[in-house]
C-alpha cells in the first residue's frame, strides 16, 4: 500500500538495498548530506530485499528508514521503498556508490519546474573509466534506447539510467508492475504513454565500489527489457510487420496471379505464389493479435486508451465479424467448388498444377483468413463483456 504524502517532507530519497554492506552507508550519507546542505526537509529510504550481511541495521545507524520487501527483485525492492516514502517528490538511485547522491541538484530543480520525471542521462554527464562494461555502453545501452524511442516517441536517450526523480504521486498513474531490471524501462515507457512531462538532466556514472559481481545479468536483464518493449508496443510487435507481410504477399501475389513472371535469370510461378498465401495469412494473423492486445491493453489499465480504437471496437461487433468472415469463407468456397469442377472435366485425373493452383492457393487463404475474422469477432465480443 502507497504512503501518503507528508506535506513537510518535500524529497525522498530511495535505494534498493540486497546485500549492499561495503557501500549502502557511503551512498546514504551523501544523500543525508545533500539534504543538510540543500535545506530540503527529506528523508533517505531503503527497499531491502531479504539482505543476510547486516545491510538494515546499516541503513538504521546512518539515519535512513528500512522498508522489507520479501518479493525479490530490482524492480520490487525500488517499488517497495517508493511506495513507502513520504516525500511529494522521489528520487531513486542504486546503493552501490555509482551515482552521486551528494548532487542532485539538476533532478530537484527540473521536479520543482514542474516535470513528472527527470531521467539522468549518463552519456551526457560522463561516464568514468570502469564505470560501464563495453558491451553495456557501446551496445546494450544505446541499441536498447534506441528501440525504446523507436517504439515509443521521446527524446530519451539513455532509457535505463538508475538515477532519476519522479512525483510520488505519479507512481499510482502509472501502474508499474515489474519486479526485475525492466522497472528501469517500464518507468520510462509509460511515462512516454501517459504524456508525462519528461526530461534529461546529465548524471555523472562511477565504478561501483562493491568487491562482489554487480547483480545484473547481461544477456538475461537485456532480454527482459527488450522483452518488454516488445510486450508493450503491440504497433512494432505485431501490426507493422504484420502489415509489411501482407502488402508483399499481396502485391507480389497479385503479380503471378495472371502467369509467371521472368526477372533477370528467376522465374516466379505457383510455388511464390503459395509463399505470397503464407505472407498474407501470418501477416492478418499479427494485424488481428495487434488489435486484440491494444484492446486488451486498454481495459486491463496498462495501455492509456485511444478514442478511434474505442469507437471502433463499439462498432465492430460480433455479427460484423461473422457476415465479414462468411463473405470470405463463401468467396474461398466457390474458388474451390471451381477447381473441383475443373477436375471433374478433366476425369479427375492429374491436373496442369501451374493452372490450377492460381485458383486453389488464394481460395485457401480466403478459407483462413475468413475463420481468423470470424474467431477474432468472437474473443472480441469476450473482451468487451467488462465494458458491456
Amino acid at each position: 500500500m502507497t504512503t501518503q504524502p507528508d506535506d513537510n517532507i518535500e524529497l525522498s530519497i530511495v535505494m534498493p538495498c540486497l546485500n549492499e554492506a561495503e557501500t549502502l552507508k557511503t551512498c546514504i550519507d551523501k544523500a543525508m548530506g545533500y539534504l543538510k546542505k540543500s535545506g530540503i526537509k527529506g528523508e533517505v529510504v531503503i527497499g531491502d530485499n531479504g539482505s543476510t550481511d547486516g545491510s538494515q541495521q546499516i541503513a538504521r545507524d546512518a539515519g535512513a528508514r528500512v522498508v522489507d520487501v520479501p518479493r525479490r527483485g530490482y524492480g520490487a525492492a525500488l517499488m517497495g521503498a517508493i511506495e513507502g516514502s513520504r516525500g511529494k517528490y522521489v528520487i531513486m538511485g542504486d546503493s552501490d556508490d555509482s551515482y552521486d547522491f551528494s548532487s542532485l541538484d539538476l533532478h530537484v530543480a527540473k521536479l520543482r519546474e514542474g516535470y513528472d520525471l527527470v531521467m539522468g542521462n549518463r552519456f551526457k554527464g560522463g561516464v568514468k573509466p570502469g564505470a560501464m562494461p563495453f558491451l553495456h555502453r557501446y551496445l546494450g545501452n544505446p541499441v536498447l534506447s534506441f528501440i525504446g524511442r523507436l517504439f515509443f516517441p521521446s527524446k530519451i536517450g539513455d532509457f535505463h539510467c538508475g538515477l532519476r526523480g519522479f512525483r510520488q504521486d505519479i507512481v499510482q498513474v502509472l501502474g508499474l508492475q515489474t519486479t526485475g531490471m525492466e522497472f528501469a524501462s517500464e518507468m520510462v515507457v509509460k511515462s512516454t504513454l501517459f504524456k508525462l512531462k519528461v526530461c534529461e538532466v546529465p548524471t555523472v556514472l562511477s565504478p561501483d565500489g562493491r568487491s562482489r559481481p554487480p547483480h545484473l545479468r547481461t544477456w538475461r536483464d537485456g532480454w527482459r527489457h527488450l522483452r518488454f518493449l516488445l510486450i508493450y508496443s503491440p504497433r512494432w510487435l505485431y501490426l507493422i510487420p504484420g502489415l509489411l507481410l501482407m502488402i508483399i504477399g499481396l502485391v507480389l501475389g497479385a503479380a503471378v496471379t495472371h502467369g509467371p513472371k521472368t526477372i533477370g535469370a528467376a522465374t516466379f510461378d505457383t510455388n511464390t505464389i503459395l509463399y505470397c498465401g503464407t505472407f498474407v495469412i501470418i501477416g492478418f494473423q499479427a494485424v488481428i493479435f495487434g488489435f486484440l492486445t491494444r484492446v486488451y491493453g486498454m481495459q486491463n489499465g496498462f495501455l492509456p486508451k485511444r478514442p478511434f480504437l474505442e469507437r471502433l471496437t463499439q462498432k465492430a461487433t460480433l455479427e460484423w465479424g461473422l457476415v465479414t468472415g462468411i463473405l470470405l469463407f463463401l468467396v474461398g468456397l466457390a474458388g474451390s467448388i471451381y477447381a473441383v469442377l475443373q477436375w471433374d472435366q478433366s476425369g479427375f485425373t492429374q491436373l496442369e498444377y501451374p493452372k490450377i493452383l492460381r485458383v486453389v492457393i488464394p481460395s485457401v487463404v480466403s478459407i483462413i483468413v475468413g475463420f481468423q475474422i470470424i474467431f477474432a469477432a468472437f474473443f472480441l465480443s469476450v473482451l468487451a463483456i467488462n465494458r458491456k
